[in-house]
């Protein structure tokens, strides 16, 4: 399965723009004959949360062309985050749209960040992030979940074989973003697609290094700081090769973890 990382520059909140680039940019991709492309966090808008409820109009429009642009390409689309208006509020919400346009998974970014104050114009979500694509069990996050293991293993235990990150990673901790990718490969014996984009907003810089990680924690591809498209292939029977090998979801001890778990 060819996958491509799309790690594009923002123009903040300017939706229409945004979308425009992109569109150039997955042309570029399906030229390549990928079979899946990944786009960043919050691409149509970066992190314009002081007025993000202004911009959750603009996104069910986005959505609906990315929906014609995956049928018409026959291709699948982890097509990022973006501000999406609930009842509660507004959720960072990833969307993975099928090769046919079908909407198959809406996933609320349930980690929220508070060094960005995410927390003060986000409302958290609850629902896990499991999906299917091609027959393959995945499952997709958003950026600051990535820290939380716990979370990211409850997905591999459910079966999840392609863990997706879609991120707005700032420059200065670019060695934490690729050694917990690494862990999270190693640890859940899976693929790790993570596509960060690059440039500036107001306040930060953002590191680009989109990467494809084996379940060995080895690098497949891997970008730089700049605007570009990261293409890899994963094979997901090595997936079931490398758990073969080393067993460690059979070897985990549920029962003692629940009981120290009560302990506390």
């Amino acid at each position: 399965m060819k996958i491509a990382c799309i790690q594009s520059d923002v123009i903040l909140g300017e939706s229409k723009s945004n979308l425009e680039k992109m569109k150039t940019q997955i042309n570029e991709a399906v030229k390549e004959n990928v079979r899946v492309i990944v786009l960043p966090e919050l691409w149509t808008t970066g992190y314009c949360l002081e007025e993000i409820g202004l911009h959750t109009g603009e996104q069910e429009a986005v959505i609906s062309e990315l929906q014609s642009i995956a049928k018409s390409n026959n291709v699948i689309l982890i097509a990022g985050s973006f501000p999406i208006a609930r009842k509660n509020g507004v959720t960072n919400t990833l969307i993975v749209i099928s090769s046919t346009g079908e909407l198959v998974k809406t996933y609320d970014k349930v980690h929220l960040f508070q060094l960005m104050n995410e927390h003060h114009y986000l409302q958290s979500g609850e629902s896990d992030g499991l999906f299917e694509i091609d027959g393959l069990t995945a499952a997709g996050f958003v950026c600051y979940d990535l820290r939380f293991p716990e979370w990211i293993g409850a997905h591999s235990q459910k079966g999840a074989k392609v863990l997706f990150f879609v991120a707005e990673w700032p420059i200065q901790r670019m060695n934490h973003w690729e050694i917990l990718l690494k862990a999270r490969a190693i640890e859940n014996q899976c693929y790790v697609v993570a596509c960060n984009r690059v440039g500036k907003d107001l306040a930060n810089t953002f590191g680009g290094g989109s990467v494809i990680i084996d379940p060995w924690g080895e690098i497949v591809s891997k970008g730089s700081t700049n605007e570009e498209i990261v293409f890899g292939e994963i094979d997901p029977k090595k997936v079931d090769e490398i758990r073969g090998t080393i067993p460690i979801f059979e070897d985990r001890k549920e029962e003692i973890y629940k009981k120290f778990q009560k302990s506390n």
